[in-house]
């Protein structure tokens, strides 16, 4: 089994930061592949990023890349999620999941293990 807690959401004009971390604990953490998603009222769970534990590999949805910056602590069993110059679109639950298999993967369905999400509040 894995755990996982998010946290550092909140409220944040446009255009300011937010880091969110999410702790994980039980098997092996490094071992596996580590996502990001969020869901916006209304709308489905999207993918926005992963890291791979081979070579930290990271990957982007294409609506935040150049903006957000994914890393993990192995050390610490602690995937990141920076956010910079945020905009009123990413407002949404951001969660955290574990992907027990191999690769990159950006489903959701393709996840394991999830958090219970922390809320993002971008205001214009």
């Amino acid at each position: 089994q894995v755990q996982l807690v998010e946290s550092g959401g909140g409220l944040v004009q446009a255009g300011g930061s937010l880091r969110l971390s999410c702790a994980a604990s039980g098997r092996a953490f490094r071992r596996y592949t580590m996502g990001w998603f969020r869901q916006a009222p209304g709308k489905e769970r999207e993918f926005v990023a992963a890291i791979t534990w081979i070579g930290g590999g990271t990957y982007y949805a294409d609506s935040v890349k150049g903006r957000f910056t994914i890393s993990r602590d192995n050390a610490k069993n602690t995937v990141y999620l920076q956010m910079n110059n945020l905009e009123p679109t990413d407002t949404a639950v951001y969660y955290c999941a574990v992907d027990t298999a191999p690769g990159v993967r950006v489903t959701t369905g393709s996840y394991d293990y999830w958090g219970q999400g922390t809320q993002v509040t971008v205001s214009s």
